[in-house]
This record gives structure tokens, sequence and C-alpha cells, in this order.
């Protein structure tokens, strides 16, 4: 769905730095290399559909740190902003449009660096993402999977080909919505557009407002209704945060001397119950009002359901792809299970080769291939060059992944190069960065983690796989859309079938 945007994708912004903030470059005494450039568009008319795939070919000629934003390109450069100065790139850019839809920084993704941000942060980490709340949602996850496995069951039954994308989508927002509101909003002509709402939210953050990089242009929004559309949006959501909100309260006024960790029928409480809680209980060093409250709510969103579902469909994708390595992952599946039905999370410690797959996928597919943007806050050198305050930076983990002088054979997909190796996706190793890393690291790793593994774990072991109509495998289109996050092209239509006839496992 995000492939249909109106405007250029933000990852246009390097390139519009330049207009808005010429000062920054001009004042730099050694600046990293720059590519030619025109007036006033600077290179933006060369940069394409795939802006990750362009920055990475210029790496290619001008090195791994690149102007007139800092686009870095290597493991090394990642480490030196991330960890090294993680602290003076720890600012956010600010935009109009994540202003409109995200409370104005309110937000744990957008907010600016500061106090108010440290404090969501640890309410985030320690209240809504530990590992212990994780573990807590298990059997949302757990269930969910299984309605999801009992309808490809259907499907198999027939022959009938499977929209992958589709139900990939489905199940992050189902498992997001329970843990986060506290039930499904999926079903009927309510779920019909709360699904259009979310679909137009992901592809309104994944734009940019032109006014913001060149203010005598603004004007153009209004024109072609884009604002209005930003407006819609942001209306129409905070009119629903704002039912889930008072549901909650309510349902909080009937309960009495509940532990505080689950809701009266002895189940987890949902997020927004467990913010409400500590609103009631001025926990946070800060008030922490309704617009705070929906502003998280809304990142679980948009981080817990495009990100997670776009993993997905590229594991899938790769594991079709690659014939000989979907049957490897069966066999260790097979194997570890000893035929169970049913793979629990439990089951998911005991099999490295799936945790091979998910790494190599997300080398390959990072669901957000240049990452979210941060911005400098003080003068700092990076690798001799100087780099003044308030320049932005994107870190392209595309390229990284791809980056010959770490990989050995890098467009190849190869799970089998993790299995002797400690190197993970979770903030430590610069060459594997999916997610991000340093202070504005994704703190949500192991709740998206824990939905694809589980649920690729089900798929894999319950069914074999073919493309519709006899199609080879080199003809499954790999093609990505371009926009803020990297999904496929066309959605992934694959044809399962069962594993089992009459309760034995086929060979």
């Amino acid at each position: 769905m995000l492939q249909y945007y109106l405007f250029f994708p933000i990852l246009c912004i390097p390139f519009l730095i330049l207009i808005k903030w010429p000062s920054t470059v001009i004042k730099q005494k050694n600046l990293p290399p720059s590519p030619p450039k025109w007036p006033i568009l600077g290179n933006l008319h060369q940069l394409g559909l795939y802006p990750h795939r362009y920055l990475h070919s210029l790496a290619q000629s001008y090195g791994p740190l690149i102007t007139p934003a800092l686009i870095a390109s290597s493991a090394d450069v990642a480490r030196e902003i991330m960890k090294n100065n993680d602290l003076v790139f720890s600012d956010r850019v600010k935009l109009s449009i994540t202003d409109k839809l995200l409370y104005e920084g309110k937000d744990l993704s957008t907010a600016p660096y500061g106090e108010y941000w440290r404090q969501m942060r640890s309410i985030c980490v320690l209240q809504l993402l530990s590992n212990k709340r994780v573990q807590a949602f298990r059997s949302v996850r757990e269930e969910e999977v299984a309605i999801l496995v009992r309808k490809i069951k259907e499907s198999s039954v027939s022959a009938c080909p499977v929209n992958l994308s589709e139900v990939f989508a489905s199940l992050t927002n189902d498992v997001v919505c329970r843990v986060a509101l506290g039930r499904k909003y999926s079903d009927g002509e309510q779920g019909r557009k709360f699904k259009e709402l979310l679909g137009e939210f992901s592809i309104l953050l994944g734009s940019y407002s032109i006014g913001d990089f060149i203010p005598w242009l603004s004007w153009v929004n209004s024109l072609t209704g884009f604002d209005a559309r930003v407006e819609k949006v942001a209306k129409e959501f905070d009119e629903f945060l704002d039912g889930v909100v008072e549901e909650h309260v309510n349902d909080r006024k009937q309960r009495n001397n509940i532990p505080d960790q689950v809701d009266r029928d002895g189940h987890e409480k949902d997020l927004v119950d467990v913010l409400l809680q500590l609103q009631m209980d001025d926990m946070a060093s800060f008030p922490l009002t309704n617009h705070s409250i929906k502003a998280i709510i809304l990142d679980m969103f948009a981080a817990g359901t495009d990100t997670t579902y776009t993993v997905l469909e590229w594991a899938m994708s790769a594991l079709i792809k690659h014939p000989r390595v979907m049957k490897e992952l069966q066999n260790e599946i097979r194997q570890t299970t000893l035929n169970k039905s049913k793979i629990t999370e439990a089951d998911l410690q005991k099999m490295p080769y799936l945790k091979a797959v998910m790494k190599e996928t997300l080398r390959l597919y990072p669901p957000i291939p240049l990452l979210v943007p941060r911005k400098s806050t003080q003068d700092v050198k990076i690798k001799g060059y100087d780099i003044a305050a308030g320049t932005v930076v994107f870190t392209n983990a595309w390229a990284i992944g791809r980056d010959p002088e770490v990989w050995d054979q890098p467009e190849e997909f190869r799970p089998e190069r993790f299995l002797n190796t400690s190197v993970d996706f979770k903030g430590h190793d610069f060459q594997l960065i999916p997610f991000g890393a340093g202070r504005r690291g994704c703190p949500g790793i192991s709740f998206a983690i824990a939905t694809n593994e589980l649920l690729l774990a089900n798929l894999v072991n319950l069914f074999d796989w073919t493309l519709p109509g006899g199609a080879s495998v080199d003809d499954l289109d790999m093609n990505e859309c371009s926009g803020f996050t990297s999904h496929r092209k066309a959605p992934l239509i694959a044809v399962a079938t069962s594993g089992f006839l009459n309760g034995v496992r086929w060979q």
C-alpha cells in the first residue's frame, strides 16, 4: 500500500537539506565529498524511485560518507555516528506531517532529544516493551498465528493461492491491536474503516511536505489537497483513540482491587491500561497527558505493523525463491518438533537455522533501508571531516548489509553465514543494523522478532509452498516498491500444500 504516494518519499530529504540549510554546508572547512549537483535541485533529479540504491552507487564512487546531508554507507561510519558520537546525533528532524500525525513530537520516534524523550523511552522500555512484557503477550501471538494457520489450511484443501502479503499485514495488525488496545479492530464495517484509516496513516507518514524544505512552495500542498488529507487522518485517528481511551477509563471504573498487570478476567493488561495506570499514579517525571498516551499508541502501529509484516514478506519470498534454504529450514523445524502440528515460542530457542534465516532476511531486506534520519546537535568531526550542528544524517542500512568489504558474496541469500558467528541485529554489530542502534535504536525489536519467528516457523513446518500456476521460482518477482518502508512491489502470492497426510508427515 505504501507504493501509492502522491509525493516523493521522505527519503528525498537528503537532497533537499541543501535548500533549507545552505549555511550548514558553506561554513564547513573540510567537508565530506559530494557528487556534482544542480543549483536549487541539488541531486534530486538523479534520485529515482529507490534512494537507498542510488546512494549506495554514489558510495562506490565517493566513499562511505557523503554530503550535503550526511549519508553513512559503511559499518565503520555507522559506528562513529551511533556509538562513538551517539549523543551528538540523537536529535530528530522536525517535519510538519509527523507533527500533525504524532501530536507534535509527543511520541517516542520523532520526539526531539531531551528530558521528555528520555522519560518516554524509559516508559516504553520498562513498562511496554521489556522482555517480561513481551513474554506476557505470548498467548496473544500464539492464538493469532493459530487463527491464520487455520485459514491457510482451508485454502490448501482446494489449492487456492494465498495472498501472503495481505494475511501478514492482517496478522500483525491484529496482534498489535490486541496488545495495545485490548481487542481486534478487523471485523465488519468497523474493521474495514480502521484498516483504511491505518493504511492512509502509513502512506502519509512515509510522505513529506514540500513546504518543510522549500517554504515558498508550501502552497502546493493546499492546492493538491495533501494538507487536507493529513488533517483528515489526524482528526479521525484522534477521535478513534479518544474512544479507545474513554472505553478503557470506563472499564477501569468497574474494576476494584485487581493486580497491576492483569484485567478483571485475569488476562494481561493491554498497553493503554498500563499507560493509564502510570498517568493515574503520576509515576512519570512529567505530566503524562492523553496526547502522550495516544502518540505512544500510534508509534506502536507505525513501528509494530508495517515494518513487521514487511520482514515476513521478504523472508517468505526468499525461502520460496531458494528451495534449498526452505528445505533446510523445514528439516530443522520438523526434526526439532518431532512432527508437532503446532509450534510454540518455547520451541523457537532450539532452531538456530530459523534465527539465521531471519538475520539473513534483515541483512538483505531491512524494512527501513535508510533508517529514520537523525540530526546533529553540535559541531563534530567524523572520519576527519567537519560536520556542523544541525546536519541531517541518513544511515544506509541496505548498503551496509551488502558491503563486500564485510560480507562474502553479499548478494546471495545464504543464512549459513550466521550459524557460526555471534553477529546479531540488536544494535551492537554495526554491519547489521536494520533497527538502528544507540539511543535512537528501535526498542521494539524483541516484540517484532517474536511474532516473525513464530509465524514463519509454523508456516514452514505445516505447509510446503509453491508458486501459483506451476510458475518456476526463477519467475518470482523480487522487486521492491518505493517508499519509507521497503515492501515488495507485487504482493506475495503462493499455494500451500499440507505437510500432513492422515496424520503423518509427508516425506
